[in-house]
């Protein structure tokens, strides 16, 4: 299932193989690039999340049906076992009581260190109406618990990965979208036995519209959130007493095409961040999602480019997610065309920094970022 090097035999004229091989000097650094699956019984597939396991295996999880919103979305599971992905699993659905069917949303991972593997999702017929639920799985994946629906008001992690932070709080990234673009956080002391919120955080004087916030872990106490914007850019937050309390949202340097991202905080302090790096045109903040950039930064403000794990007109390559294995390497997980689900594999200690200025991603000599005009924004 192996993909990366095959574009490198196909048939191309001179300028488009000088492109390629200019392309490849932003993919240095990946061990590994795979389908999760081949054929699934679902046309259409969508919003990755991925763990390790406490016996480090992963598993990795998304939603799938005829397209997205619609009733017969369920949520997959695929388990890494044996050198091979399991066949795509249904794990959830949104049968209700009465017979009816509502589409799931947004699944996400969460293992509890030498505990249960938790998947949170979303039920129901829009974002602005969905509800959030809760299984657990005793043996990495294979088998699940009944749905737990979670308090009224709780929605668990909206899109990306809960933290565990250093004083035992596991912390939820959420937000709603009923009345405007909200973040706020759910926190646990028990690993989802009982809840307690945080937020929302203040938008600013701008009023700021985010959602979908990922969390960094700078240390003592201190927390930054990265979130999807209306804005033309991505948003963040800061926290310096354990999520408890944040500064209101404030624009970044780096553009944001109203497309979900996702973060982490590697074993060395070094943070990564996964995203389209598309600035739209003025008349919308909704900009085509591709190509799927990387960057690095060691205090979450100064970012450098690493890697573009896909470029390409046809899109959409979106909702990513990043976690650091215990082996030290990156496992990136995220939609492909949403036709098919990608896991990208990545050496962080190969990758080359390429400072980000003004929000403008470096060239290489060969190789520039298509201009907006290449691209069309996506209606989804």
């Amino acid at each position: 299932m192996t993909c990366f090097f095959a574009f490198f035999f196909a048939p191309l004229n001179e300028a488009v193989a000088q492109e390629k091989n200019a392309l490849y000097k932003w993919r240095k650094g990946i061990v590994k690039d795979e389908f999760i699956y081949d054929t699934a019984a679902f046309p259409s597939c969508h919003s990755a999340s991925i763990v390790e396991t406490t016996a480090g295996n992963l598993v990795y999880t998304f939603f799938g049906g005829t397209r997205e919103r619609n009733p017969d979305v369920e949520i997959y599971i695929c388990r890494y076992e044996n050198g091979t992905w399991t066949a795509p699993m249904s794990v959830a659905d949104g049968v209700q009581e009465d017979g009816s069917r509502l589409p799931t949303w947004n699944p996400v991972l969460y293992q509890i260190p030498d505990g249960d593997l938790l998947l949170f999702y979303k039920v129901g017929p829009k974002p602005s109406e969905w509800w959030g639920l809760l299984k657990r799985s005793t043996d990495g994946g294979k088998t699940w618990s009944a749905a737990e629906k979670l308090l009224d008001g709780f929605l668990g992690p909206i899109k990306n990965k809960p933290v565990l932070l250093s004083n035992g709080n596991l912390i939820c990234p959420t937000s709603t979208e009923g009345n405007g673009w909200n973040i706020h956080f759910e926190i646990t002391a028990d690993f989802g036995k009982t809840w307690r919120k945080v937020g929302p955080i203040a938008t600013g004087e701008d009023n700021l519209q985010a959602i979908q916030p990922s969390i960094l872990d700078h240390g003592n106490g201190k927390l930054q959130i990265l979130a999807r914007s209306r804005n033309w850019a991505l948003i963040e937050s800061w926290s310096y007493d354990n999520g408890e309390t944040w500064t209101p949202l404030n624009k970044t340097t780096l553009p944001n095409n109203n497309s979900g991202t996702d973060a982490v905080t590697m074993e060395n302090g070094m943070h990564v961040l996964v995203y389209n790096h598309v600035l739209p045109g003025p008349e919308n903040p909704k900009g085509p999602r591709t190509p799927l950039n990387v960057a690095v930064s060691k205090d979450g403000k100064k970012w450098d480019a690493v890697l573009i794990l896909e470029d390409s007109p046809i899109s959409q390559y979106s909702y990513p997610a990043v976690i650091q294995t215990k082996d030290g390497l990156l496992h990136f997980a995220y939609t492909w065309r949403r036709q098919k689900m990608k896991h990208v594999v990545v050496n962080p200690k190969k990758l080359k920094r390429r400072a980000i200025k003004d929000g403008v991603w470096p060239s290489v000599k060969g190789y520039e970022l298509p201009t907006l005009e290449t691209y069309k924004a996506e209606e989804e």
